[in-house]
């Protein structure tokens, strides 16, 4: 419960150097028992050894003698009788340490349930163990009283060993610990640098920088590289989005502050005649109706521009099937040769002196465009480029309508010699409320800037683009893009309809006739 306050670094450190200081204690327990076992089995084989020797010879004899001779200072051969009572005993050149075993009592029938086998017993002092291995005397002239023979080794030399091995054992993992924990403190840290980076980039995206992104310090097909991998592109994820929340806010503020502007205009110009007419500053019937006229006429402006604005809305909501706003469109097949000639017509009437020509798309024949589309709403797109190209170039100024397919798209364009449009315009200009100033010439009052916009809305309701190519002095070319219906012959022959495109020919500018 204790390493749940303490730092994932602290915690893998302080796990890890437990582990090795287990597997270290673990691995010298081991050592030191094998060792232990194998020093005491081999005293255990010289113990079986002496003391089937010192089983054939009698005490006090020449064997005894014998006897001595192969015992060392640290070991003992005593014979008892049958009752387990000493008899004599074979002393060593030295002093046996400890006092010698604490032998219990070895009669007769314990020395038979021994079997031969090594057993242990404590020394006289209980400062160390003794190895004894006891025997019943065979092979001589015993008597009535044969015995037995009880040889005891001490263990003090294998207990020093064993004492030794651990000691060092202790040392050299107690040296290995402390150096692994200075790797491992290292290592850990290292390993966790990964970590680290996220830790300062979180903190850099809670102050609102979301640009940044977490170094790869880990290879690609490790846990902490595809874990960076996955966080960064969550951060691209959020980074985008917020950026596009940033803009829709700032496209939405302009929208607001734009609408409020225009509104505003004809909105002031009605309450000014109203007030001219409640301070009785309109003395005449005839300044009476002609501010009544000025007050008709702001008001079909603000009428239209708030359907313009509605028209949006409802076009925006085109990507919610089930919204109540959603503009829904009356799709049936047509042809766009019907809108080119009766734009051209509308040129006509607009502008008498223009050059118009009717062509295909970039030029040659103009040919059948097949679509699928609401008639009366693609009218209103074309009628608004018509009306753009006959308000912003000089009268005069010549018009080609182009009209066929090209791509698997209907295509209808409408391309006027003017001013052009500079590279940033060409950027906004379908822009909502957004108007060109300096670069195409501006008769009249001009429109709100929801033309073009409302255009693209229309043509992308109907699953198609609009495009525009311009240049300063270059002209501007509107092209309408449209999908093919399924199943549609691509028709490109001159035919007419209703003989509207061969009535609508007219003169190119120089003077020869439209193909």
């Amino acid at each position: 419960m204790f390493l749940r306050g303490l730092s994932l670094r602290t915690r893998l450190l302080f796990l890890s150097m437990a582990l090795v200081a287990v597997g270290l204690l673990g691995t010298g327990v081991v050592v030191s028992t094998a060792l232990h076992d194998y020093l005491q089995d081999r005293v255990d084989e010289r113990l079986t050894v002496i003391t089937q020797f010192a089983s054939r010879v009698a005490p006090g004899g020449e064997g005894a003698r014998g006897v001595r001779a192969v015992s060392l200072g640290d070991n003992t051969v005593t014979f008892v009788d049958e009752e387990g009572a000493l008899r004599d005993s074979v002393d060593a050149t030295t002093p046996p340490p400890g006092g010698g075993p604490d032998l219990p009592t070895l009669d007769r029938r314990a020395v038979a349930a021994k079997e031969g086998r090594p057993f242990t017993v404590p020394s006289r002092d209980g400062e160390h163990d003794w190895r004894v291995v006891a025997l019943p005397r065979t092979g001589v002239a015993t008597g009535s009283d044969p015995g037995s023979v009880v040889v005891a080794s001490s263990l003090r030399d294998v207990d020093n060993t064993v004492g030794k091995t651990r000691t060092l054992s202790l040392t050299a993992g107690i040296v290995l610990l402390g150096a692994l924990g200075v790797a491992g403190r290292f290592a850990v840290r290292s390993g966790l640098r990964p970590l680290t980076s996220i830790e300062e980039t979180s903190a850099a995206i809670t102050t609102g920088d979301f640009s940044q992104r977490i170094p790869e310090l880990a290879g690609p097909r490790t846990e902490v590289g595809r874990l960076t991998q996955r966080l960064n592109a969550m951060l691209a994820q959020i980074d985008t989005a917020f950026r596009a929340r940033a803009e829709a806010e700032s496209r939405m503020r302009h929208f607001f502050a734009d609408a409020s502007h225009e509104l505003r205009t004809p909105l002031v110009g009605i309450k000014g005649y109203t007030d001219l007419y409640r301070m009785g500053y309109l003395p005449s019937r005839q300044d009476i109706d002609v501010t009544m006229d000025r007050i008709a006429t702001e008001s079909e402006r603000l009428t239209q521009l708030v359907e313009n604005m509605l028209l949006l809305a409802r076009l925006d909501e085109d990507a919610h099937p089930h919204s109540e706003l959603a503009l829904p469109l009356e799709l049936e097949p047509m042809d766009l040769r019907t809108l080119a000639a009766d734009a051209l017509h509308d040129l006509r009437a607009l502008d008498a002196t223009r050059p118009v020509s009717l062509t295909g798309p970039g030029g040659g024949r103009p040919a059948s465009a097949p679509a699928l589309a609401d008639e009366a709403r693609l009218r209103q797109v074309v009628s608004n480029l018509v009306g753009n190209a006959v308000a912003h170039t000089p009268p005069g100024t010549p018009v080609r309508i182009g009209v066929g397919t090209t791509g698997g798209h209907a295509v209808l364009e409408v391309e006027d010699h003017g001013p052009g449009l500079s590279p940033e315009d060409q950027q906004r200009v379908f822009d909502r409320f957004y108007r060109t100033d300096g670069s195409r010439t501006r008769t009249g009052n001009g429109g709100s800037g929801l033309g073009l916009a409302i255009a693209r809305s229309l043509v992308t309701a109907h699953h198609g683009h609009i495009t525009l190519d311009t240049a300063p002095d270059a002209g501007c070319t509107f092209r309408i893009l449209l999908p093919l219906p399924d199943e549609t012959t691509d028709e490109t022959t001159d035919e007419t309809t209703d003989g509207s495109l061969d009535e609508s020919r007219d003169e190119r500018p120089n003077g020869s006739a439209s193909p």
